[in-house]
């Protein structure tokens, strides 16, 4: 029985041994184990969107657009009321227009979105300068930090939706850009910042849709981030190809998905509209407007 005791014990102390060697001496830190890089981290690590842009021809936005053609932003929102998408898409109420037509409502807007993201810089304004070298700063920086690629996307129909936030005064839009979108194709503009140049924006008559006056340039203040990617505007999400509505009312944006339904929905109404208003109008002698016509 000693024996075999002591052999017992003897095994005991051996696997003990063992085990004490295996680890690592005191105050050493284990060994990082040698791996292949993991290409999905790696993918992460470079940046990925999740939310896919899709990408509609022309000739998809002019059957969509015919559909929305004169519907109030009242219609729609009733529209995504019938499909089940109440209060989605519906902008904060601090989004309206810089100025309204309330004879034919050309302040309206009827689109498909293209989206632009622009951030608050993160770099050092620009110092003391002369004046050409302070305009080629300025030049450089429109240029390279805050410029304007998403122009080429613009098409007849497209509304300009921008997500832009800080508050550095910023007149990211102004009286000459917009008139240069308006001239690519674009219906109007909405932001979730600010505008300069406002009174010739309103001479020009572009409907614009923003939150308040900005009255500095970009360069300086921000940079842009991203183009025809989903943007956050007004609380809301919009994704390119997005139907967008807007008028004295607000702005609401359709997901693409949903658009011909909503659309529907929203013509049954206003034309159900009209019609009561067009015997009310005769019962009181009025002429017929635009609103009834």
């Amino acid at each position: 029985m000693k024996g075999e005791h002591s052999k017992a014990i003897i095994c005991i102390l051996t696997a003990l041994m063992g085990l004490l060697l295996s680890l690592p001496a005191f105050g050493e830190p284990n060994e990082p184990k040698k791996t292949a890089k993991d290409p999905k981290v790696e993918e992460l690590r470079a940046g990925k969107n999740y939310i896919p842009t899709k990408v509609y021809t022309a000739e998809d936005d002019n059957a969509i657009l015919t559909l929305y053609k004169g519907l109030r932003v009242a219609d729609v929102v009733d529209g995504m009321d019938k499909v089940g998408l109440k209060n989605i898409g519906t902008m904060s109420p601090d989004i309206l227009p810089l100025w309204k037509d309330t004879e034919h409502y050309t302040h309206r807007i009827q689109g498909i979105a293209v989206t632009v993201r622009y951030v608050p810089t993160n770099k050092a304004p620009a110092p003391a300068m002369d004046t050409n070298s302070f305009y080629a700063w300025v030049g450089n920086t429109y240029n390279k930090v805050t410029p304007e690629p998403f122009v080429p996307l613009i098409r007849n129909g497209t509304v300009l939706v921008i997500e832009e936030d800080g508050d550095g005064d910023t007149g990211s839009i102004g009286s000459n850009n917009i008139m240069v979108w308006k001239r690519a194709g674009c219906v109007g503009v909405v932001t979730s910042n600010t505008s300069r140049d406002t009174d010739e924006i309103i001479t020009e008559k572009i409907p614009l849709y923003f939150k308040k006056v900005g009255r500095g340039i970009r360069p300086g203040r921000n940079e842009l981030e991203s183009v025809n990617r989903p943007i956050v505007c007004g609380n809301v999400l919009v994704e390119p190809g997005d139907v967008i509505v807007a008028d004295g009312e607000g702005v609401v944006a359709v997901p693409r998905a949903k658009a011909k339904e909503v659309a529907e929905y929203a013509r049954f109404i206003l034309e159900g509209d009209k019609s009561a208003r067009r015997d009310i109008y005769k019962s009181l002698g009025m002429p017929m407007d635009d609103s009834v016509k």
